[in-house]
């Protein structure tokens, strides 16, 4: 084979390449509403069930089983938010995955390290003033709304948090 053959024939490899890539990367992500569960460390079924969502039943995705895909239900999310968690550390394990996962109206959140069930954080009625100050204390006073007396609200202050009186009404 002569050397322009060979180039030629590397140019053309390159080209499907670029094209074949270029496909994958430029495809529009429709699929149906909800995320896939988390898999844990156990491995699937190695073999591909499906490769889009629409190759799936009812409201169910295409997700990684940990080896293949398969179809699966979409995880569906409680209402309510995860505490902020007060150190970046907690228990290492996996006491659950999921929302579904917890008892009652508690959330599975991470703990810094892994995940378990918590109560979700229940804020108070109103929204935070606005500051007319750049900076208040740095200190961190509360976490969360429950951590204030009556009707106070955990709020940012341009440093730290610090309970204070919400604002209630229309803006």
């Amino acid at each position: 084979m002569d050397k322009c053959s060979s180039t030629v024939c590397v140019l053309i490899v390159a080209l499907c390449a670029l094209v074949k890539f270029g496909t994958v990367f430029s495809t529009v992500k429709t699929g149906k509403p909800g995320v896939c569960p988390h898999w844990r460390f156990d491995f699937g079924h190695c073999a591909e069930f499906c490769s889009k969502d629409r190759d799936c039943p009812n409201n169910e995705k295409c997700c990684s089983n940990g080896c293949g895909r398969e179809c699966m239900a979409p995880v569906i999310g409680k209402p309510g938010a995860c505490p902020r968690r007060r150190f970046d550390f907690g228990h290492c394990v996996e006491f659950c995955a999921h929302d579904r996962d917890c008892p009652n109206n508690e959330k599975c959140c991470s703990n810094g390290c892994g995940r378990e069930c918590m109560a979700p954080l229940t804020g108070k009625p109103g929204v935070c003033p606005r500051r007319h100050f750049a900076y208040g204390s740095c200190a961190e006073s509360c976490s969360y709304d429950s951590d204030c007396p009556n009707n106070e609200k955990c709020c940012f202050n341009g440093c730290g948090h610090e309970c204070t009186l919400p604002y209630i009404g229309e803006r």
